[in-house]
């Protein structure tokens, strides 16, 4: 396999995440406020969360509870129940993924969400990130990818030959049901499905594993029970089920990108590719533009070994897209 520069693990010992204010607002304290965070791919106007069952909080997780949103999550994800794990998030899977493979050669597509390179290497393994898939023991494959969009079609990725596929579908809920590999899934991949991305909450933690049954059930075995807070199965059952609000979002959302990329364009950027929940654009002075944003209160993703790529978040409603249009037309500080 042909290593490729990844975007987030130097060496396979450090990831940088968007969506933390703290660091940006030590560097710029007389920043306007409020903060736009436009770090992460978190749909900007979340799912309305109403009033939760006071057992949620006071009571441990109930086995019925956690089958009312297995029952949603089987509906949505066009899969069978016995398929599904509920996680605290897809990041927890991805962790628990590696400790239960045994030492295999594992090849990564990328550039691309750098904690699969992280963990697959924390746990011995074999790993390469690269340009296009090929075989190997595993392959793991973000569909479409985060950061560039890119989206490989479901006959692709049944083709590959691996012991174990992981296809990590986090972006993937506003695409037609065929662009994913969970309604019908071979018998060697496990899908991951984000939560909290789409319906805009990403704190609740919430994240599902499509598996073949049994690997299914160690999967279950290694989270542990309750491993799902009662707040986040009420909510999570209740927002699967509504296929309205997320039509209506996905209506809303291409609106917004399409606003989002003239927007950029006008201000000097290449836009690259992305997902209906972010873009990620080149500027020969992505440096310069992220601490331009950051000194008018505005936050993007920058990548290390990418320097010219900038990831954006969309921005939520009016007031946003114009202090985003007005601090994009801002003349650099002379430096």
């Amino acid at each position: 396999m042909q290593d490729v520069p990844n975007i987030g693990v130097p060496g396979g010992k450090t990831v940088a995440h968007g969506g933390d204010l703290g660091e940006v607002r030590r560097r710029h304290p007389d920043a306007p406020q409020p903060w736009i965070d436009l770090s992460t791919g978190i749909n900007p106007l979340p799912y309305p969360v109403a009033g939760l069952p006071a057992d949620s909080w006071s009571r441990l997780p109930s086995h019925d509870a956690d089958q009312a949103l297995i029952a949603a999550a089987a509906r949505r994800y066009r899969c069978e129940a016995n398929q599904l794990v509920a996680a605290p998030g897809t990041q927890a899977l991805i962790q628990v993924l590696p400790r239960l493979v045994s030492r295999s050669r594992v090849a990564i597509v990328g550039p691309t969400y750098a904690e699969h390179e992280l963990n697959w290497r924390r746990h011995g393994h074999d790993v390469a990130v690269v340009a296009n898939l090929e075989a190997a023991d595993v392959v793991v494959v973000v569909n479409p990818d985060n950061p560039t969009g890119r989206l490989l079609p479901t006959q692709a990725l049944r083709r590959i030959s691996a012991r174990l596929l992981v296809v990590d579908e986090a972006f993937i809920d506003l695409l037609p049901n065929e662009a994913s590999l969970a309604g019908e899934l071979p018998d060697n991949a496990i899908v991951l499905r984000s939560f909290g991305k789409v319906y805009g909450l990403a704190g609740v933690r919430l994240g599902f594993a499509i598996a073949p049954a049994p690997f299914a059930q160690r999967l279950r075995e290694e989270l542990g029970p309750w491993a799902v807070s009662g707040p986040a199965l009420s909510i999570g059952a209740t927002a699967l089920a509504d296929d309205a609000w997320l039509q209506e979002n996905a209506t809303r959302l291409a609106g917004d990108l399409r606003k989002l990329d003239a927007l950029l364009v006008s201000a000097g950027f290449t836009v690259l590719g992305g997902t209906l929940l972010f873009r990620l654009a080149s500027h020969p002075e992505a440096p310069e533009k992220v601490e331009d944003l950051a000194r008018q209160g505005i936050h993007v993703r920058a990548f290390g070994h990418q320097p010219t790529w900038l990831r954006f978040g969309l921005p939520a409603g009016d007031e946003e897209f114009r202090r985003l249009s007005a601090a994009l037309q801002v003349p650099q500080k002379v430096r």
